[in-house]
């Protein structure tokens, strides 16, 4: 149930967010961008739970109604495509886990030395375009920015560490921002792993869910409290968003591939719930791909190149030759395999509970505004216009979120 905010603290957290932001022109100074990714925040996970800093941010800043991931809707594909403006098929990371088959490797997020091995990774990231715009940048564990891509990476990057605290996170930011000027980045993009872990673990329209959802709102209020502080809070412009949303998933609703397809003619199998990509062998993908289609299951599978125009994917070699996605809810694996988890994601992207958030608040962003729903990967032009850089050709489009900002 969502709560009315009273009016004390809605009036408290504006002013913090409104402050004495002065309308950007041209940037006569560097601008300051900060990008925080909630893994597996659903767009409509703010109705569900008590989130009175999430609501004060709509109120003074913007708020998109929401962000359409990129398909597969999975963690580290679509936060490189918010990244770089690319599809995955055009950056190159198609899923999680994947063989990379033009290099001959596999790439796993398990795997420090895959994750931080540029040859996997395509595009011009935004932390690179500011770089070498002399803008620099500093990341906390977003997807790609340990690796050195094109010869080049962040001023500060940090390796993954699921245990730092909140409250040191926090503090990592802080620091950032009161270096001495000449080596202070001006664009720093974070993430946080949850709530996707919750909802993993007992869907998203579990108490647990609602429970992290405002533990993170709170955190959100002491992240905003800690940049009130700053001599260059005015000059400050946040976006909050995420990768892809959350499905409700039961035992009930569960397809085992070895008892559709013959395995026996299955070279390998990338991916998992619910999205797989088939490597066949040798002159056999048109049988496995008969017996997919001939199972009458709630799932759907296309051919290599033959993926449903609004995908954007199944071009690149590495979605191997057949890609299996389950039905919304639907899970698919292996007999073999056990998962007792009551949620996940990766489904077609048109679904609405793969849908993701989006916040804003600064002096580049109008006050009180809604915006329509749009594609995630639109957000890498936006941040090039806040920064004020030149960015490399890209699959966003400006003209998607151009209204959200004050001057456009």
């Amino acid at each position: 149930m969502k709560y009315k905010l009273s009016m004390s603290i809605t009036l408290v957290v504006i002013t913090m967010f409104l402050g004495c932001h002065n309308i950007p022109g041209k940037h006569t100074e560097q601008p300051y961008l900060i990008v925080l990714s909630l893994d597996g925040f659903r767009w409509d996970y703010p109705e569900k739970a008590y989130t009175p800093t999430l609501d004060s941010l709509a109120n003074a800043g913007s708020r998109a109604e929401s962000i359409i991931p990129c398909f597969p809707t999975k963690t580290f594909p679509n936060h490189y495509s918010i990244a770089t403006g690319l599809y995955p098929d055009n950056h190159g990371l198609v899923l999680n886990n994947f063989y990379a088959t033009d290099l001959k490797r596999e790439y796993s997020v398990y795997k420090r030395e895959t994750v931080q091995d540029g040859a996997f990774y395509g595009g011009t990231p935004i932390w690179n375009a500011a770089e070498s715009n002399g803008i620099k940048s500093a990341t906390m564990f977003w997807v790609g920015s340990a690796a050195d891509i094109n010869d080049s990476k962040p001023s500060i990057w940090m390796e993954y560490n699921k245990q730092l605290s909140l409250d040191s996170r926090i503090d990592t930011l802080v620091n950032w921002l009161t270096l001495p000027e000449n080596i202070r980045p001006h664009f720093i993009m974070w993430y946080y792993y949850e709530p996707d872990t919750q909802g993993h673990i007992h869907g998203p329209n579990s108490p647990q869910v609602i429970e992290e959802i405002e533990k993170l709102d709170d955190f959100l209020s002491q992240f905003f409290t800690a940049m009130r502080k700053l001599p260059e809070f005015d000059k400050l412009n946040f976006i909050i968003t995420s990768d892809h949303g959350m499905s409700e998933i039961s035992l009930e609703r569960e397809i085992f591939i070895d008892h559709l397809v013959d395995t026996s003619l299955i070279e390998f199998v990338d991916g998992g719930n619910p999205i797989m990509n088939i490597k066949a062998k040798e002159g056999k993908t048109d049988e496995v791909y008969q017996m997919l289609l001939n199972s009458g299951t709630n799932l759907k599978a296309w051919k290599h190149g033959q993926l449903p125009d609004h995908l954007n994917y199944g071009k690149n070699i590495r979605t191997q030759d057949i890609t299996v996605v389950a039905d919304s809810s639907w899970s698919i694996g292996f007999s073999w395999q056990k998962y007792d988890g009551k949620g996940t994601h990766g489904y077609d992207n048109s679904i609405r509970d793969m849908h993701s958030i989006f916040y804003a608040s600064g002096p580049a962003f109008k006050s009180n505004y809604l915006h329509p729903q749009f594609n995630n990967i639109d957000i890498y032009p936006l941040m090039g216009r806040i920064l004020d850089i030149e960015l490399p050709a890209n699959d966003g489009n400006m003209d998607n979120v151009i209204e959200i900002l004050k001057v456009n």
